[in-house]
């Protein structure tokens, strides 16, 4: 496997980062974001779960041949210490035109520290029916 690049930005500029790759269906500069480590995990929504390099590149080489996906992470909410970030998002897609979209798309990313910088260590999507929740807990919260 070739060296990866250093990713020296944060786990959210990582997750920026994972989202910008899948919107330009970029399969190379997806992968670099991943862990070197071989049990590294991905699980699409109704699929099983899939584990190393090879098994995740081959589903999102699959996906990007269909093109990219407008993919937009909201309602973050985040657990971070040193070496580990846990982000749990919504995933907005848009909308096919004319058509109401009665799910959404409910993922949690897992980011570790590693010598090059942070990296995915998991990414595991659900579809979720309904719109998506109005995120209470930011409402809650007093500034």
């Amino acid at each position: 496997m070739a060296a990866k690049k250093q990713f020296n930005g944060s786990a959210d500029e990582l997750e920026a980062a994972f989202y910008d790759a899948i919107s330009r269906a970029d399969l190379e500069a997806f992968m670099e974001l991943w862990a070197e480590d071989e049990e590294i995990v991905c699980i699409h929504p109704g699929a099983p779960r899939l584990i190393g390099h090879a098994a995740i590149r081959a589903s999102w080489e699959a996906i990007f041949e269909r093109g990219s996906l407008q993919i937009h992470a909201i309602q973050l909410h985040a657990m971070h210490n040193m070496f580990t970030a846990v982000h749990s998002v919504i995933e907005e897609i848009p909308p096919k035109q004319g058509v109401e979209q009665e799910l959404h798309i409910v993922a949690t990313n897992v980011y570790i520290k590693t010598p090059q910088g942070w990296r995915i260590a998991t990414h595991h999507a659900s579809i979720s029916s309904g719109k998506a929740p109005l995120d209470l807990f930011r409402a809650s919260v007093l500034h």
